[in-house]
């Protein structure tokens, strides 16, 4: 059964005056939680529906339609699109995402998970409470912020991403602010992040790695390709490229940050074409790579 909305419940959540004034006069007490939004939405007061969508949360309904095109949409429910989404303003759901095809949208923000057959465009941010699993790209203007992001093509973002799971990613990453993850880093082709790399595990790319900032991994980072950074480099545990491993000019390579140094030649090993410049820890040896 949907919610019920009453001056008296509206009023204890404070809502302000402006917002309070409208819904009063437009007669919207006594209507159903989504009905109150649809009414908000089709009125242009987006910011409205998304405020009720914030203090009330979402809903068990289930909404599925073949195909979704808006200039905005609100759903406090599951909502399920056989099809592709087209919404040029704002996507706001208060449960999952589930859509056949592929997403384009100025925003989206989404309180569980989002599941795309195709790619999802977003000029602005793309935000989930769960996971953002698409089928190919996910390409964002602004920022990202979701628990996990799987992708089976490329991550391409304009702001930072965050996340607090992991980042497994199919083919390249790159991300014009600061990329973050709680978990791990896997991508199937080049990492090119200009902000700060931080991954609380461990990064393991098929291509190269270059950062505009500082890396740093809880774990160990493993590159097919060099491993690049404008300030330092820090791993918990090893470091590995096939190519070079080189940090800006006057930081330093650090390897085995968690590890014990007696721990550092079987944990903490530094592999790479040469011995980097600026190593100040981890086990390097002129062995480990063939001249």
């Amino acid at each position: 059964m949907d919610m019920e909305l009453t001056q008296t419940f509206l009023r204890g959540k404070n809502p302000c005056a402006a917002g309070y004034r409208w819904f009063v006069r437009n007669e919207l007490s006594g209507k159903d939680y989504q009905s109150a939004m649809d009414t908000q939405v089709a009125a242009g007061r987006i910011e409205d529906a998304r405020w009720l969508l914030e203090n009330f949360g979402s809903t068990h309904s289930v909404l599925e339609l073949d195909h979704l095109e808006a200039d905005h949409f609100v759903f406090a429910g599951t909502l399920i699109v056989h099809g592709d989404v087209r919404v040029p303003g704002q996507l706001l759901v208060g449960g999952k995402l589930q859509v056949g095809a592929g997403i384009r949208a100025g925003t989206v923000e989404v309180g569980g998970d989002i599941q795309s057959g195709g790619a999802i465009f977003c000029d602005s941010m793309l935000k989930a409470g769960g996971t953002i699993k698409t089928a190919w790209s996910v390409e964002v203007q602004g920022d990202v912020y979701a628990e996990s992001l799987r992708t089976g093509w490329e991550l391409r973002c304009g702001g930072k991403v965050q996340l607090q799971g992991e980042a497994i990613i199919g083919r390249e990453v790159q991300v014009q602010g600061m990329l973050q993850c709680t978990k791990g880093l896997r991508a199937g082709g080049d990492v090119c992040v200009q902000g700060l790399l931080d991954v609380g595990q461990g990064i393991a790319t098929q291509g190269q790695v270059n950062c505009g900032n500082h890396i740093q991994a809880g774990w160990g980072i493993k590159t097919l390709g060099d491993l690049r950074a404008a300030c330092s480099i820090r791993a918990g545990e090893s470091l590995q490229a096939d190519g070079e491993i080189s940090a800006g000019e006057g930081y330093g390579v650090f390897a085995g940050m968690n590890v014990q140094m007696e721990a550092w030649p079987d944990c903490a090993w530094v592999r790479a074409l040469r011995k980097p410049q600026g190593l100040v820890s981890g086990w390097w040896e002129d062995t480990a790579c063939p001249a």
